[in-house]
């Protein structure tokens, strides 16, 4: 009898993904520069009892919900329509808006005084003020629990070096852009409402409430100035860029607002890939012909993940002729299904490899019904990433009753997508016995009976449209596997 195979348990991975811990440690650390407390440990268990709903430390929901709040920055040349865009993703995310102007009035800040003596002057605010203004007022209780959108920082390189270095890391930037012709025309009928701070026009975005109207004043900015400005802007764009470039979204801001609204919450409510240490187990399930093989190949190539069919898998331990092969092989000559308690322990060896455990494994051909799922979770074999290809009966037929095999040379074919090259390949053809109509039928009715309890039992999968071409599924998969787990499920006692 051979000894139990050493249990990898990947669900410590599962854990730490689905409970966001990687991201804990991560707005631990921003916290703490942030705030630089004189005693850190103190100050993280008074941080996580504050902001937690039920006012304990949890590592669930709750956790993750805070992570979700919003730390943006928008970026974009004068008349862009920053200040807009700004308000309203506030008021949709319940987040504090944050600018120049809002900075400079909020007088129980320290520092404002000093920066409201340089404007008095007309003098530049230094960086360093403007970096100092704004880690101060980060660190007030609303922008911690709510999130904050920075509007208009920051304005080159320097401030964006000066704000990282106090821990002020934004999750998403959004820059808008638009011809410079445009931008000075725009700001030629640009409207401010000083009560709301809220920024109209008088061609584009005109009040009808006639008390707003009354009320709304013209910026004192220049045509003259407003080149200065674009030019300045355009200056210190590359810097600034370089910097957020892999969180940065660029929107065109010569689109009516509500797209360019539209636009931007979508993609300051993704979340951004994880620098989370991440080892893929990628389960593939889906029905014959729905081109599991290749998508596996497609992603064991580029990820340099382990390729396994559980099919081959076994036909690999009958020729080895180890002692486990040697009861498959009874199975496999006769056309019977291998017992499940033998198939898992020639599954539980190959995944507990050191290749897989070090870098992942993509699987196809089992589990097959919910038996064989529970069967894996009980193993601790639980994948991160599940698929299920979904492929009209139809389309099925089409690709597998029209393939063949060439048994000289072991080269695949297909009478209609790839036929052989020349008459005397094509006269030695040969079909796969399973390929035939009738055992198709077979096999899709075998999958169908059960991919309902398997999809409620893989409650976070993916689904995929196979009736494709391969490189848009490969896309799809390769998004899906990239971006972090779905949230929606979780709830505060997991």
């Amino acid at each position: 009898m051979d000894a139990p195979a050493r249990s990898w348990p990947p669900s410590v991975g599962g854990y730490a993904e689905r409970q966001g811990l990687f991201r804990l440690l991560q707005n631990m650390l921003e916290e703490l520069l942030i705030h630089k407390p004189e005693d850190p440990v103190q100050f993280m268990i008074e941080h996580l009892k504050q902001h937690n709903d039920d006012g304990c430390i949890s590592l669930g929901y709750q956790e993750l919900k805070r992570f979700g709040a919003p730390r943006i920055f928008i970026l974009g040349p004068p008349a862009s329509g920053k200040t807009t865009m700004a308000i309203r993703l506030c008021k949709h995310l319940d987040a504090i808006r944050i600018s120049q102007e809002t900075l400079l009035s909020k007088e129980t800040l320290a520092l404002t005084k000093e920066a409201k003596a340089y404007k008095e002057r007309k003098q530049k605010i230094p960086n360093a003020l403007w970096a100092n203004l704004i880690r101060e007022r980060l660190s007030n209780v609303d922008c911690i629990k709510q999130g904050w959108i920075l509007e208009g920082f920051p304005e080159n390189q320097e401030q964006a070096w000066l704000l990282q270095s106090s821990g002020i890391i934004p999750r998403h930037v959004v820059v808008l852009y638009a011809a410079d012709t445009m931008l000075i025309e725009r700001n030629s009928g640009k409207r401010l409402d000083p009560l709301t701070e809220e920024v109209y026009h008088t061609t584009f975005d005109w009040p009808s409430d006639v008390q707003i109207q009354q009320r709304l004043v013209k910026p004192d900015v220049t045509e003259e100035e407003m080149a200065k400005q674009l030019l300045e802007y355009h200056r210190n764009l590359p810097g600034v860029f370089q910097i957020y470039h892999k969180i940065l979204r660029s929107i065109n801001a010569d689109q009516p607002c509500v797209d360019v609204i539209s636009q931007a919450l979508t993609y300051v409510q993704t979340q951004p890939r994880s620098a989370a240490p991440f080892t893929p187990r990628i389960l593939f399930c889906g029905p014959p012909g729905s081109g599991k093989s290749l998508q596996a190949a497609l992603i064991a190539q580029k990820y340099s993940v382990v390729n396994i069919c559980c099919g081959q898998l076994l036909k690999e331990a009958v020729a080895d002729k180890t002692e486990l092969g040697e009861l498959v092989k009874p199975y496999i000559d006769n056309g019977y299904p291998v017992p499940d308690n033998v198939v898992m322990k020639i599954l539980e060896r190959r995944l507990n490899a050191p290749d897989c455990m070090t870098k992942g494994w993509v699987l196809r051909g089992f589990p097959r019904d919910i038996e064989q799922a529970e069967r894996l979770q009980k193993a601790c074999i639980i994948p991160n990433r599940v698929f299920f290809f979904n492929l009209p009966y139809e389309s099925i037929i089409e690709r597998l009753s029209q393939r063949r095999i060439d048994p000289v040379t072991g080269e695949r074919y297909h009478t209609t997508l790839r036929p052989a090259p020349t008459a005397k390949i094509q006269a030695r053809l040969k079909q796969n016995p399973k390929d035939k109509e009738e055992n198709i039928e077979k096999r899709v009715d075998a999958y169908h009976r059960n991919v309902r309890d398997l999809q409620e039992f893989y409650e976070d999968a993916f689904d995929v449209n196979a009736d494709q071409d391969p490189y848009p599924i490969f896309e799809f998969i390769e998004s899906c596997i990239i971006k972090p787990l779905p949230c929606k499920k979780l709830n505060a006692s997991n």
